[in-house]
């Protein structure tokens, strides 16, 4: 594992110990960023059920000013210090152990917005639609925003959820990854 593009390019990562993430295979985050960007003038990024952070470093690496990293499992927020660390990218991230409902609640209070929204959640747990819908209600994602969610194949999501519209699906055998947008002029 490891940073793909960017100012960190080819920067190795630590994945978390154990089977209780999964990390983003280097080839999906490729097709991810390749169809997202490949590369971004500023903006502000959260990378939910972060993980090892792989989705948010890469993003930082590729031009974003910031991300947030939340995930719930000390393990990896451990970890995801150590890779932002060694990516030297500290003055640009912040990082909280929560888990995904209440971390959306404490953003929502600070009033914080975001250009990109990175989910990975565990495939059994996935609870993704309530998560954009909460998320589009209280405003968290900016007009041209953009949530990328990577879940299994057979979960099917929907072509609209609130503001969001579908703009990309891809599969990558058992891995899937739907892109939504926030849909112009609604």
């Amino acid at each position: 594992m490891r940073v793909v593009s960017g100012i960190c390019k080819g920067r190795p990562l630590k994945a978390v110990p154990g089977n209780t993430t999964r990390p983003t295979t280097d080839k999906v985050k490729e097709a991810i960023f390749n169809m997202i960007g490949p590369y971004f003038d500023g903006g502000i990024g959260l990378d939910l059920f972060a993980g090892s952070g792989g989705l948010g470093l890469e993003a930082l690496s590729r031009g974003l000013e910031k991300v947030i990293f939340i995930d719930r499992d000390p393990k990896a927020i451990q970890i995801i210090y150590e890779n932002i660390k060694a990516c030297r990218l500290e003055d640009q991230t912040e990082v909280f152990r929560n888990d995904a409902d209440r971390a959306v609640k404490a953003l929502v209070k600070r009033g914080i917005s975001f250009d990109y929204i990175f989910m990975d959640p565990p495939y059994k747990k996935q609870h993704l639609i309530s998560l954009m819908e909460k998320m589009d209600d209280q405003n968290m994602i900016n007009d041209n925003g953009i949530v990328v969610c990577e879940h299994s194949f057979d979960v099917k999501l929907p072509h609209t959820v609130g503001r969001l519209g579908q703009i990309k699906y891809e599969q990558y055998g058992i891995i899937a990854v739907t892109i939504y947008s926030v849909l112009n002029g609604e």
